[in-house]
């Protein structure tokens, strides 16, 4: 004879606390993936190829500056998925509000005019996305030492 262990039912669908760390982790994550795939589908347009063959992209040469700009501005948040987790609470909380807000900014600045559904669709998801690591660290409650 078997003995079985009843579980409450408010036990089973209670959810699980987790850490304003790991959200925030994974709203980075989460954002970079959308960050990329919209980048990856630009080029498929023919336009985009055709500038990216002339030597421009968005107004701006493709030259040594333009791609280390460009890798540093893709670096930034990459780090944060891992910076969130493990810099000191305050540090943390004030890089993950500041780096948010201005990236935000500038994926609206950069759908400004645009008229193509799916760019307008992932810049708006990307800007929620850091919204919601702006409001995890605007309320993150971080102890004084």
């Amino acid at each position: 004879m078997s003995t079985q262990i009843k579980t409450p039912p408010s036990a089973v669908a209670a959810p699980a606390a987790v850490s304003v760390r790991l959200k925030i982790s994974a709203l980075w994550t989460s954002m970079l993936f959308v960050f990329v795939y919209v980048d990856l589908f630009s080029l498929y347009r023919a336009d985009v190829r055709a500038d990216i063959e002339a030597g421009r992209l968005s107004g701006f040469a493709i030259n040594q500056p333009f791609l280390l700009a460009t890798t540093a501005y893709i670096v930034l948040p990459a780090l944060m998925v891992y910076l969130s987790l493990a810099l000191p609470a305050r540090i943390s909380r004030m890089t993950n509000l500041v780096l948010a807000v201005g990236y935000a900014l500038t994926i609206v600045g950069s759908a400004v005019g645009e008229a193509n559904h799916y760019y307008l669709l992932g810049s708006a998801v990307e800007v929620a996305l850091l919204v919601g690591v702006a409001v995890h660290a605007w309320t993150w409650h971080v102890a004084r030492s």
